[in-house]
């Protein structure tokens, strides 16, 4: 199959069907903005394992997304769609760059939860947005905003409630949408490299927070997130 793009967690290769592409997942863990590298065994089978399972769980729940359906250990079809160079945050608690940037006390609730967009851009380390940067841009309409920040409260909604079942908190998350046949959709993954996710009893990290930080077993983490999932 022809390579299409390699990016840093996944490689996307054209199929037969010139509407589906294969995403395939690597082992490679990045932290800001691909200053940090290193190469985890497995991260990749446990990530496409844990994406698929949470995007069947929203295809379910009447979302629409790009998920096709998971067809090795590595590898899901998936719809081709036009990204949209822009990551939506979701934030449920505060943790992250928001505790520097407000003052924020770290594990406050954040009611109601807080959106947040940022341009797709390393080069420009995925600096923030308003809806009147995205609009000025061109990257989304003031319509498709509103759409795109409706999809992504439903999406927290659902997500923190599967987390929850299972013991765990959704601190926040990013998402990234696309548009396939005139309409927007949840692309890219949902995967501890997305989320920020603590143990509902004791707080510990089980997100890429263990490899920003040096502070933790990483793949023991995925493996406790995926078994739990995988359970419900």
């Amino acid at each position: 199959m022809e390579l299409i793009t390699e990016g840093k967690a996944k490689k996307l290769f054209r199929t037969n069907n010139k509407n589906i592409l294969l995403q395939f997942f690597k082992d490679d863990a990045t932290a800001f903005n691909n200053k940090k590298k290193s190469i985890f065994k497995n991260k990749g089978v446990l990530n496409n394992n844990i994406s698929a399972i949470i995007f069947s769980y929203l295809n379910k729940n009447k979302v629409k997304t790009h998920f096709i359906k998971k067809i090795s250990d590595r590898e899901q079809l998936i719809k081709k769609v036009d990204i949209i160079p822009m990551e939506v945050v979701i934030r449920n608690i505060a943790a992250g760059s928001i505790v520097k940037r407000f003052n924020i006390k770290k594990g406050k609730t954040l009611k109601p939860p807080i959106i947040e967009f940022y341009l797709k851009s390393d080069e420009l380390n995925d600096p923030f947005m308003n809806d009147a940067h995205i609009h000025n841009l061109k990257i989304a309409t003031y319509k498709e905003i509103k759409r795109i920040s409706l999809q992504a409260f439903k999406i927290n909604s659902l997500l923190y409630k599967l987390f929850f079942s299972v013991g765990i908190i959704l601190v926040d998350f990013k998402l990234e949408f696309g548009r396939y046949k005139k309409s927007i959709i949840l692309a890219d993954e949902i995967s501890p490299d997305s989320c920020r996710l603590w143990d509902r009893k004791t707080k510990s990290s089980l997100d890429k927070d263990l490899f920003r930080e040096n502070k933790g077993d990483l793949i023991s983490a995925y493996n406790k997130i995926h078994n739990k999932l995988s359970k419900v």
